[in-house]
């Protein structure tokens, strides 16, 4: 496999409660390309756990805090959801300024499923095409963003998709977006 992320680093932003597959998988694949990835959570214990099906999952290594985080030395954001984790990270600011960070300096955020809450409240849904898990589709309208159901959205720097199956074509998404 060509190594199309070599040199890159990418920040997982999440908390307890993250969707397993959406941390996981995405992590695996882009370390396959050659990224090094980090979790970064606003959490203080050294690892976070996730939600798989109808349970808790697995934990998952801290490998930066957010409070020590610098947003300027990764080179894009991922954001699992599941429902616990976006949901408890979207009322944190800290957290909502690290998203806005990234944006801002028009690096790519990619939110899937439950993850575009984030990007509600950090203020970048707004005039944005997106997709998200169909529950979302209210909130990101009420927000000011074009909800479409695909498996992966892209508009400028924002990477969204639906659900665990759209992981394969989400990541493809991120790695393109990366190696252009």
């Amino acid at each position: 496999m060509a190594q199309r992320l070599r040199g890159k680093q990418i920040a997982i932003l999440a908390t307890h409660g993250f969707e397993q597959s959406e941390l996981i998988e995405p992590k695996h694949l882009l370390e396959a390309e050659g990224a090094r990835v980090s979790v970064v959570s606003p959490a203080k214990e050294a690892s976070i756990k996730g939600w798989k099906d109808k349970d808790w999952g697995d934990s998952v290594a801290v490998d930066q805090p957010l409070d020590g985080a610098d947003a300027g030395r990764f080179d894009a954001l991922v954001l699992p959801g599941g429902v616990i984790n976006p949901d408890t990270l979207r009322t944190n600011e800290a957290v909502l300024d690290f998203i806005r960070s990234m944006a801002g300096a028009g690096k790519p955020v990619a939110a899937i499923c439950h993850g575009p809450w984030l990007l509600i409240n950090s203020g970048l849904a707004k005039g944005h095409e997106v997709t998200s898990w169909p529950s979302l589709q209210q909130d990101l309208a009420n927000a000011g963003a074009r909800w479409r159901d695909a498996e992966v959205v892209v508009d400028g720097n924002l990477i969204t998709s639906r659900k665990p199956d759209d992981i394969p074509a989400f990541s493809e998404a991120l790695v393109k977006a990366l190696a252009a």
